[in-house]
């Protein structure tokens, strides 16, 4: 991959790869905090339930099938895990990257989640041009997506159940800051929605994978949420996360395992979409992506050299 000038940086979480990485992993996630025993062997116990998420495969898959249709270089930088952030960065300045359009494969933007792949990425760039993409969570080829996967659920379940959206939650104090996330995050929801037609009795939108540190965090949990549905009547509920773009913990875990029980005690089928992972839809739409910065910056040196151009040799017009 040496000589290219300019790449691709595709920005995840990152996962461990064994069950005895899990106390280092924890460690990076909390920017080196002391985290209860508790707290550790109970993730132990959920990876150890879904066997071992597949983040990263398929992270690195999305980077193959991104770097086919652009004809550039794509690298993949995990936040708390192997391939680090760091090392990623220092590998592209090593292999003469001049440019890099950072995604972040988070679709909505948070200073919790987004803003600290900024600060790991621009950390690390030591000269090298980065244009990071701060949010795509409306990008059409996105809404596409989700929605092709909800349609799908919503033909299997016959057409009765209710919708859940879901993103992740973040600490309640982060959105008071200011924060976008939780507007872009019921964004993507509404376009969903909107994309397949749902009408407003049918879905609503919850946060889930609450923290299990102390203070408050964003809701309605997705718990509550349930249980408001079946008080409603409704007897089958389609969880569609929209903050996540592949199969990781918080989806094999949270909704398959987690929520799949809860539903099954209160009297509710609960089911989901399958996750994009490396869906051609969402490869066009990172695709869309890198491409509008790339024509981005040629357009402005177009016009950058236009406007010199004409200051050298003076206007015709």
């Amino acid at each position: 991959m040496s000589g290219h000038g300019t790449a691709v940086l595709l920005l995840a979480h990152g996962t461990p790869a064994r069950l005895e990485d899990i106390p280092e992993y924890m460690r990076n996630v909390t920017g080196g905090r002391a985290i209860p025993d508790s707290v550790i062997e109970e993730v132990q116990h959920r990876y150890g339930l879904i066997g071992r998420s597949p983040l990263t495969d398929i992270t690195l898959r999305q980077g193959e099938l991104l770097a086919e249709q652009l004809g550039l270089p794509v690298y993949v930088g995990m936040r708390n895990w192997k391939p680090y952030i760091s090392e990623t960065v220092k590998r592209m300045r090593e292999n003469g990257v001049e440019r890099m359009i950072a995604i972040c494969l988070a679709p909505q933007n948070s200073r919790t989640s987004v803003g600290l792949y900024r600060s790991a990425t621009l950390a690390q760039a030591n000269g090298v041009a980065t244009d990071f993409v701060e949010s795509w969570h409306d990008h059409p080829l996105l809404i596409d997506a989700f929605s092709q996967k909800l349609r799908i659920a919503l033909e299997v379940a016959g057409g009765e159940a209710a919708v859940v959206f879901t993103a992740h939650s973040v600490p309640s104090h982060t959105i008071a800051a200011g924060d976008p996330y939780e507007k872009q995050t019921r964004e993507t929801a509404a376009l969903v929605a909107r994309k397949i037609a749902l009408s407003d009795s049918q879905w609503a939108f919850a946060f889930q994978s609450q923290g299990m540190s102390g203070g408050p965090w964003l809701g309605p949990t997705v718990e509550e949420t349930l249980r408001r549905l079946r008080d409603a009547g409704r007897t089958q509920v389609i969880i569609q996360p929209v903050g996540f773009v592949c199969d990781h913990v918080e989806v094999l875990y949270d909704i398959d395992i987690a929520f799949h029980e809860l539903g099954r005690q209160i009297g509710l089928e609960v089911s989901r979409p399958e996750s994009l992972n490396d869906s051609p839809k969402l490869i066009a739409a990172l695709a869309d992506l890198a491409r509008s910065r790339l024509e981005n910056e040629s357009n402005r040196k177009t016009k950058s050299f236009t406007t010199d151009f004409t200051d050298v040799h003076g206007s015709h017009g």
